[in-house]
């Protein structure tokens, strides 16, 4: 990133550990919403896959933008006004908290409805066979 960013984004430990953490903030994130989709299965059977996983997906919105706009805020300010050593691994967590509640709400709840629907489908056909 040598002439792209005002400061020094080496790749070391500390810019690892900071990808680590990311995932594992991603993961955790992931897991809270699926969690909220299976109770809403539970609360409600009738009603459609797409309902239940709507209604469970804007349950969980204000939880995941109020836990990822305060940690961004707080990583922010350590990347301004922290030292230089420390840049690239706020640099790695700011980065990886907004593409980590990306992916948990944007991502990974409709590839698990479409996978859902695939296999719902696939069933369908098995039984007319």
């Amino acid at each position: 990133m040598h002439g792209f960013l005002p400061f020094s984004l080496e790749i070391d430990q500390a810019f690892i550990a900071a990808i680590l953490t990311v995932v594992g903030y991603s993961i955790n994130d992931t897991v809270v919403v699926f969690d909220r989709i299976r109770e809403y299965f539970q609360i409600h059977p009738k009603r459609s896959e797409e309902v239940n996983m709507n209604e469970a997906m804007n349950s969980t919105l204000r939880r995941t933008f109020s836990t990822s706009l305060s940690t961004f805020v707080v990583i922010l300010a350590i990347f301004l006004f922290g030292g230089t050593s420390i840049q690239g691994f706020t640099f790695a967590l700011l980065i990886g908290v907004g593409v980590g509640t990306y992916s948990s709400i944007f991502v990974a709840t409709p590839i698990v409805y479409d996978t859902y629907k695939q296999v719902e489908k696939a069933q369908v056909k098995k039984a007319a066979k």
